[in-house]
């Protein structure tokens, strides 16, 4: 077994550690002052086509340095930029940030400058649609490069860059999914990139027009990570033939085009590659799995090979490919196989998952644009012949301090542990996000869950304080009723769809924030957000003070809870208990506090029928409110977590949930009355509610029976217990803090109070380590069973207190 403790600590003398900190932590952005994040540049972009949809511009620019001069680029755009000096690959983003807000990029350049003229090329993509993962404003790129406080080079300014339209990317694509923008379709030539190494101005420039200033924030987390990765193995080979499909499938992000879902409509596409994948079959099909070839691979028409990449990663697609002859390939990707090979017709058909190029005869250095997520990709040449000479994914990932650590002697949980930490660092690159994939989106609720993990595997909470940052900004949210919050922001909800329910966990999760130690001065900001918000509540009190008839898409869990929302809905009333509570706490609002008291006694009085709680009541012919018989799994998880009911009110209820009730429940036989759970949220709210009440070892197994199984198969934690979405969810990282807590032992880290729980626990582990980041120290526990003992060692921050608590039938030793 792998020891982190060892590793890190034991033999690690305090001055050693302080530099391994230092490094590890020197490239925390701070906050800035906004007159430090732009002096002389202002946002431009090509004159009268600022709101113009998938437009995509070159800026082109040419300064003099000398080689290690203390030279820095600042960088922001709408709506997404990728960064170029001397031709080689520097940067993407910004960071996103609420409507009229933008973050500015520092890079460094002054390792990489060279002697003499140095060529700055920036690509943005100006998508002006609406979507849950880039917003929706006008296009523009604000960026200068400063030499000690001098001005090299500057949007806006002399001397400038001069802008072209990047006509190789097509614009009148289909959008990738309803939730993001557009799919990328290529035609180039050999000499397409060339301008990103050209001293010369290119040819055909466009006007450039100064657009409406924005508010600048600094970006406050860290750079992404882009570190290169090749496949480990070449997993198939084999050829296709097309064959109509007897009905083609069309996504609503392809058929609903509209104001309120802006894009192109399908008669205005240049191309539609999304029904094209829909004729594809293979002619021929052979596994391979063989080592990632050094050797180049030679593609005819119409014949295809499969990369598998060893684990579900989230970044750019990149390829070096020669063409003699004309040639077009498509890159179709997917996160796990179906049947044994890439097919989202089948798996997750409301996604795009191809990227097409049409090349001429040249070589090519090929990389997207925009970020996608896969384990499986195939290479599929449907005109002409090439030879690929490399394929890799540039990840765009966020970094996670190299301290955090598990490893215990049950390698199914060092592989959870492991799959938790890939599953968060590619959905936490500058907001928290549901999936890498699909959406991009920055969803509440999934963000608890989030927002707790980047605490424990970074230290911090700067992804948080952005995230939170983003609500806290906007005076108001169009489209929205007064007082509701976004269910997903950044985005646009031109339909005017909310979740009230998720509007309700931001409550939560801004108190468990300020628990953790987070900002004061935002917590405070959020008050008026938060009233405003529980006064929009209090329209949809009925007479028994519960909501009633919540408005728009009440969502409970992906399950069939979700079948009863309507019309007073006990989980929901859980929450919205709860949520009072904190607030209560947050604000020092006592009619806050009262007014939960009340509801969990009404929900208490309502919905236990002496069994279960049930989910919901619905009014009858006579407007009489009547409890119904619905009843979920899931609902019993609101009781408990959101402390309606504990083990010692409810001991009937709690002992069947403890003993009858998991991962391998026959729901057919067990309770077929009670509608089984699902991954979010249910047996996420399940595994604390266990550890609240000390069943760790129970906990141990169904850690295993629930996660291994996605972290052998892909790598990373999925959405739902089942594959058929998406397999990178970021709320499914909080499995980590499971095991950090509930197996390793670290129970409680109190950030206010700078005091360390350690609880031993009776669990079937013989050996167990782990380094957990405290801002910039840490907690480093070890503990192993020798002669009827736990012998362990531990380290914690300096200046906290550790409390060891030893709920076992061995005695502890310290060593």
């Amino acid at each position: 077994m792998k020891n982190p403790i060892k590793n890190y600590f034991i033999k690690t003398n305090s001055a050693v550690l302080f530099l391994v900190l230092l490094f590890c932590f020197s490239c925390e952005s701070q906050k800035t002052e906004d007159a430090d994040l732009m002096n002389e540049a202002v946002p431009v972009w090509a004159e009268g086509r600022e709101k113009e949809m998938n437009l995509t511009l070159g800026f082109h620019g040419v300064f003099q340095s000398e080689k290690g001069q203390d030279i820095k680029l600042k960088i922001t755009a709408s709506s997404l930029y990728r960064v170029f000096l001397n031709g080689k690959f520097l940067g993407y983003g910004p960071a996103r940030a609420a409507h009229g807000f933008y973050r500015v990029d520092e890079y460094d350049l002054s390792e990489l400058v060279k002697t003499d003229e140095n060529v700055l090329a920036i690509e943005v993509a100006g998508y002006n649609v609406n979507s849950f993962y880039t917003i929706d404003e006008p296009s523009f790129l604000q960026a200068e490069v400063e030499l000690d406080n001098h001005i090299l080079l500057a949007t806006g300014a002399e001397p400038g860059f001069n802008a072209f339209q990047i006509k190789e990317r097509l614009q009148k694509v289909e959008r990738y999914s309803f939730q993001r923008p557009f799919t990328e379709y290529y035609r180039l030539t050999e000499d397409f990139d060339s301008w990103k190494t050209a001293t010369k101005k290119p040819e055909e420039t466009l006007n450039l027009a100064e657009q409406t200033k924005v508010e600048l924030l600094p970006r406050n987390i860290l750079m992404p990570e882009f570190d290169i990765v090749h496949p480990t193995q070449l997993y198939a080979k084999g050829s296709i033939y097309f064959q109509e499909p007897e009905k083609y499938y069309k996504d609503r992000s392809l058929v609903n085009i509209s104001e309120k879902l802006k894009g192109y409509k399908e008669n205005e596409l240049e191309v539609l590659p999304s029904q094209l994948i829909q004729e594809v079959n293979n002619k021929t099909f052979e596994a391979l799995s063989l080592p990632f070839p050094a050797q180049p691979i030679s593609l005819k028409k119409n014949e295809f090979v499969t990369f598998d990449m060893g684990t579900n990663l989230s970044g750019f697609i990149g390829s070096k490919i020669t063409c003699k002859e004309p040639t077009t390939i498509l890159f179709y990707f997917d996160e796990l196989l179906t049947d044994g090979d890439i097919n989202t017709k089948k798996r997750m058909a409301d996604v795009n998952n191809q990227v097409v190029y049409e090349l001429q005869p040249g070589i090519y250095n090929l990389e997207t644009f925009e970020s996608y997520t896969f384990k499986f990709l195939k290479a599929i040449v449907f005109d002409g012949s090439c030879q690929i000479n490399d394929i890799y994914l540039r990840e765009y990932a966020y970094p996670l301090n190299k301290l955090a650590a598990f490893d215990s002697d049950n390698e199914k949980l060092n592989a959870i542990f492991k799959a938790a930490q890939q599953t968060f660092r590619q959905n936490s690159v500058d907001i928290f996000m549901d999936c890498p994939s699909r959406e991009r989106a920055g969803w509440l609720c999934d963000s608890y869950f989030s927002a707790i993990m980047e605490k424990d595997f970074t230290g911090k909470s700067a992804v948080a304080f952005n995230f939170y940052e983003n609500y806290a900004l906007p005076d108001s949210f169009k489209f929205l009723p007064d007082g509701m919050l976004p269910m997903c922001y950044p985005a646009d909800q031109y339909d005017g769809n909310f979740i009230p329910n998720w509007a309700m966990w931001l409550v939560i999760q801004i108190d468990d924030y300020q628990q953790r130690g987070g900002d004061t001065e935002l917590v405070a900001s959020l008050e008026s957000s938060i009233t405003n918000l529980l006064n929009y509540f209090e329209g949809f009190e009925n007479e028994d003070g519960l909501l009633e008839k919540l408005d728009k898409w009440v969502f409970v869990e992906w399950s069939k809870a979700n079948s009863f929302v309507q019309d007073a809905n006990y989980p929901s009333n859980m929450l919205y208990s709860a949520v009072l509570q904190k607030a209560g706490e947050l604000y020092n609002n006592e009619s806050w506090l009262e007014k939960a008291a009340k509801i969990k006694e009404t929900i208490l009085e309502q919905s236990f029928n002496g069994e279960f709680f049930v989910d919901n009541a619905v009014r009858d012919k006579n407007g009489k409110l009547e409890v119904t018989n619905n009843t979920t799994e899931v609902c019993q998880y609101y009781a408990f977590f959101f402390n309606i009911a504990t083990p010692e009110t409810h001991p009937e209820l709690w002992k069947k949930l403890t003993t009858e009730f998991g991962p391998n429940r026959n729901d057919k036989v067990t309770y077929p009355e009670v509608f089984v759970a699902n991954a979010f949220i249910g047996n996420y709210l399940r595994m604390d509610i266990l550890s609240r009440y000390g069943l760790k070892e129970q906990l141990l197994g169904e850690i295993q029976d629930y996660f291994y199984g996605m972290a052998k198969q892909t790598g990373t934690l999925w959405e739902h217990m089942k594959s058929s979405a998406s397999c990178n969810h970021g709320f499914a990282s909080f499995i980590g803090h499971v095991l950090y807590r509930d197996v390793l032992g670290i129970e409680n880290v109190d950030y206010l109070n700078k005091k360390v729980t350690i609880r031993f626990s009776d669990i079937d582990l013989n050996e167990c380590s782990g380094v957990l980041p405290v801002d910039d120290d840490v907690i480093g526990l070890q503990w192993e069973k020798q002669d009827g003992k736990i012998k362990y060692s531990l380290q914690v921050p300096k200046g906290f207190e550790a409390e060891v608590i030893n709920h076992t039938a061995h005695k502890i030793e310290e060593i």
